[in-house]
């Protein structure tokens, strides 16, 4: 499957963006998608995740409340609406895809494919 995340950019303490990913997969709605994050010299780590039906979703503690992953399967899209961006929020964001189909609640070992990064630059 390919992945391609999009939506990043400059953007000032306290404002939005929304990231998308397409998937090349017309299977897209069998599987769990999720976005992670690395900034420079931390490791990567999970932002968010939603499962197959995008009825569950899951967040990082830091992202609760800010963030809001959804996914439209008609269109292969997955999507991560971003407010109240701050500067520690810059990173290389990447979405991902579930390796197993049907799951209904994702957990963070249960990716299999990336896609390339979309960069966000959160200036204060």
């Amino acid at each position: 499957v390919q992945l391609q995340a999009s939506g990043g950019g400059l953007v000032q303490a306290g404002g939005s963006l929304r990231l998308s990913c397409a998937a090349s997969r017309r299977t897209f709605f069998k599987y769990g998608m999720g976005w992670f994050r690395q900034a420079p010299g931390k490791e990567r780590e999970l932002v968010a995740a939603i499962n197959w039906s995008g009825r569950s979703t899951d967040y990082a503690d830091f992202a609760k409340g800010r963030f809001t992953m959804s996914r439209d399967n008609a269109k292969n899209t997955a999507y991560l609406q971003m407010d109240s961006l701050k500067p520690e929020d810059t990173a290389v964001y990447y979405c991902a895809q579930t390796k197993i189909e049907y799951l209904d609640y994702v957990r963070e070992t249960d990716f299999g494919s990336w896609g390339q990064g979309t960069l966000v630059t959160v200036s204060s």
